[in-house]
């Protein structure tokens, strides 16, 4: 946990809850609020930790729960600042529990926000044998000014598309039935599954991954870099909306960030599909239509951009290491995401 400890977090050893300093000293912290708004969610992993318990690795849903808050935090212009984690357990392992608390810290490491405490819950009368569930919570800030509404989108605006590292957290029902129904082997290398996308080159040499690993692979986090992207228009507000794309895709997600009076109108030729996804619906014979309304189809997160800024705004976060495309624009409509012919 000490990890994630930054200047802000007040050590209170043996204390029942944490402490997490909000004012600022500006001879300690280099970001000052005028008006500061505290921006609270929470969230789970959803039936991917049954995956995770099938196959016996837990430190992925531990990143899993921390991207699932912190991506949704940062769609209102948060920054994130603190998480506090759920386990509940039939009884404790210890092995078990420090590999999901490592992948807990690895995400608020990667969000930059502090692990400042949590509980584990033990109840055998609730949780059969090698059965888990979590949840997390997570806190930020936000300048009042700069906190996003729908009403901030306007026609002419352009519609900027975040890679998403595969299936992320939702759906997992569905996986599951597609790798029972097909009777697909966890274990096995699949050659489709580990083709990088275009474009897209390897840091270093990658070994063959298994589909269960594939199907483990973490939600990305987009915290870091949405934050870094806000602080560096800090006069215009170049970014109007954002949304996290999570279950029901596209079309339920981006819709949040929209008004009564805009649509979101997206180029479905402008980015690759990934691998697995085909996969899945190759193996479970799901209709596009489903396939669409339960996943992401491998578009993460979107940033609502001015169009002015658009390609500025794309090349700034591909410097920060997203996958950044321009997926489509926002025109005058009814507050709905519709797909180019």
């Amino acid at each position: 946990m000490r990890r994630t400890f930054g200047p802000r977090v007040i050590d209170n050893p043996g204390g029942f809850a944490g402490l997490f300093r909000l004012d600022y000293n500006q001879k300690l912290f280099a970001r000052n609020y005028k008006e500061p708004v505290l921006v609270a969610c929470a969230d789970g992993v959803g039936t991917k930790v049954k995956l995770a318990q099938m196959l016996g690795v837990y430190d992925t849903v531990g990143i899993d729960l921390v991207a699932m808050n912190v991506n949704d935090l940062i769609v209102q212009g948060a920054e994130p600042l603190f998480f506090l984690d759920y386990i509940a357990v039939p009884k404790v392992e210890k092995s078990m529990l420090t590999d999901l608390v490592r992948g807990v810290v690895e995400g608020c490491r990667q969000s930059g926000c502090a692990l400042l405490g949590g509980e584990t819950a033990e109840m055998p009368d609730l949780y059969a044998p090698g059965d888990f569930d979590l949840a997390g919570f997570c806190v930020g800030v936000v300048e009042l000014k700069r906190a996003m509404s729908p009403e901030r989108v306007t026609p002419g605006d352009v519609v900027i598309g975040l890679a998403s590292s595969g299936i992320h957290s939702n759906g997992y029902s569905l996986v599951r039935k597609v790798v029972e129904h097909a009777e697909l082997d966890l274990s096995e290398v699949v050659p489709e599954l580990n083709v990088r996308p275009k474009g897209r080159r390897a840091k270093k040499a990658e070994p063959a991954r298994t589909l269960g690993q594939v199907l483990l692979t973490p939600t990305r986090i987009y915290a870091a870099n949405i934050v870094k992207l806000q602080r560096s228009y800090k006069v215009k507000n170049v970014v109007t909306g954002m949304a996290h794309i999570t279950g029901s895709g596209l079309r339920e997600n981006l819709v949040r960030a929209l008004p009564r009076n805009c649509d979101a109108l997206i180029d479905r030729s402008t980015w690759e599909i990934p691998p697995v996804f085909k996969f899945l619906q190759k193996h479970g014979g799901i209709s596009d239509e489903e396939m669409e309304r339960v996943f992401n189809l491998g578009i993460g997160y979107c940033v609502i951009v001015k169009k002015t800024f658009a390609e500025s705004v794309r090349d700034q976060l591909k410097k920060f290491g997203e996958d950044a495309t321009i997926i489509g624009e926002i025109v005058k409509g009814k507050g709905v995401v519709r797909y180019k012919a």
